[in-house]
């Protein structure tokens, strides 16, 4: 989710209901068996990490649960947590026994620190707070850290560091320790239960990112990816190992001065092959948000074509689900029984040769727990966003997404994300 205030880059919205939907807004493993040891990342150098990644196996959906989860190993002995995957933001932090004066419901117990957090004089800690000078009195300080959401939801704490105990796709071991959050006080005051997780990873591109800091100590490229299961599931990696892939289309990320999201554009939207007339819309990429929010405009366009090609074959109906739904004739069991009742969108980017993101129905449609056909296209000035428009993770479905960094670019390829990469 994006960040509301300027404390680092971005994370957005968690969509679980219409009536969530109307505050959540703006902001911010196959291998666990294995990551029982720790290792010396000094002790196992990699060449520049080229050509190698950290995989894991995600959980959950977009629909009923709204994310997806990534276990890590974390501490020394390494204890197991469960993460909000996010690359809408940079700082990963952990509901944090310091002790806690508020934490949410989670899988397991609070991370306990091993030792005393970063200082102020620390560079991270400059990192964390840049473009602003961290609030300290004095160098020796503990930094802190605090996080707010424009749902209103927030984390405060203390930045430290730990061992996280990986294992690369070539069977290299390696236990770096890296700076994050230690979230002892966190706020959630939205009308439904917060993500049940222990914490969130942040898979952004800032310093304090732990993409950022694997790559300063030569593990990995500044690769980060995805491939989100409509099935449920998937996998995450980290490391420019899967970027060879065939078929993986490439265009240029849009970065402007003092912003932090991974965002791209100009784009025309299309639906069902033909000119919408929405143009020059950029795009925020975000695992963290569970659909996809346009401008107000834009919205308003791509609803009034799906309500036009429909021409009263589904009835809209009322569901709690989602602000706009249809019912047919019995409850729609899956999203095959709906989508040809329904056309294609495609975001066409003008600054990329044939680079289209192609969005079928299933990629703009959840089935509800009534058999209902919910459009997953919200309009985001509703809610906070403005003019940004966000592709979440509704779109991302059965697609394999990477963000190279180091290339400054953004690609995808449909994918079987059931299937975990080999090593």
């Amino acid at each position: 989710m994006i960040q509301s205030d300027s404390m680092g880059p971005s994370r957005l919205i968690k969509g679980r209901s219409a009536g969530s939907l109307l505050i959540e807004a703006m902001r911010f493993l196959l291998l666990s068996e294995m990551f029982l040891g720790c290792f010396s990342a000094s002790k196992q150098p990699i060449s520049n990490g080229l050509g190698h990644s950290v995989v894991f196996p995600l959980q959950g959906n977009v629909y009923p649960q709204g994310f997806y989860s990534v276990s890590l190993r974390i501490g020394n002995p390494p204890k197991p947590y469960t993460l909000d995957i996010d690359s809408g933001s940079d700082l990963t932090w952990l509901q944090c026994d310091a002790p806690c004066v508020s934490c949410t419901k989670a899988p397991h117990p609070p991370y306990k620190p091993n030792k005393g957090p970063i200082t102020c004089n620390d560079p991270m800690c400059s990192a964390l707070h840049w473009p602003s000078k961290p609030p300290c009195k004095a160098s020796h300080e503990q930094c802190d850290y605090e996080v707010s959401y424009a749902d209103h939801g927030s984390s405060f704490g203390v930045l430290v560091h730990d061992i996280f105990s990986l294992q690369l796709t070539n069977g290299t071991l390696a236990a770096p320790r890296l700076a994050f959050g230690c979230g002892y006080d966190q706020s959630y005051p939205g009308p439904n239960a917060p993500p049940f997780v222990d914490g969130v990873l942040g898979l952004g591109y800032g310093k304090s990112s732990i993409v950022t800091q694997l790559r300063s100590l030569g593990l990995i490229r500044s690769v980060v990816g995805h491939c989100l299961s409509g099935q449920g599931g998937g996998f995450l990696f980290l490391g420019d190992g899967l970027s060879t892939t065939p078929g993986i289309i490439w265009t240029p990320m849009s970065r402007k001065s003092g912003e932090n999201a991974y965002v791209l554009g100009p784009a025309d939207l299309l639906f069902n092959g033909q000119n919408s007339g929405v143009k020059g819309l950029r795009l925020v990429f975000d695992s963290g948000s569970s659909y996809t929010y346009f401008n107000a405009q834009a919205y308003k366009t791509t609803l009034s074509l799906v309500r036009k090609y429909l021409n009263g074959r589904l009835k809209e109906t009322a569901d709690e689900s989602l602000p706009v739904c249809w019912r047919g004739a019995k409850p729609f069991k899956s999203i095959f029984e709906v989508k040809n009742y329904f056309k294609p969108f495609a975001l066409s980017f003008t600054k990329a040769k044939n680079a289209q993101l192609q969005l079928p129905p299933e990629s703009y449609l959840i089935i509800s727990k009534h058999g209902n056909a919910c459009f997953g296209i919200l309009n985001g000035s509703e809610i906070g966003l403005g003019d940004s428009n966000v592709i979440g993770d509704i779109a991302f479905q059965d697609k394999m997404v990477i963000y190279d960094n180091e290339r400054q670019q953004i690609g995808w390829v449909p994918k079987d994300c059931n299937k975990l990469p080999k090593s």
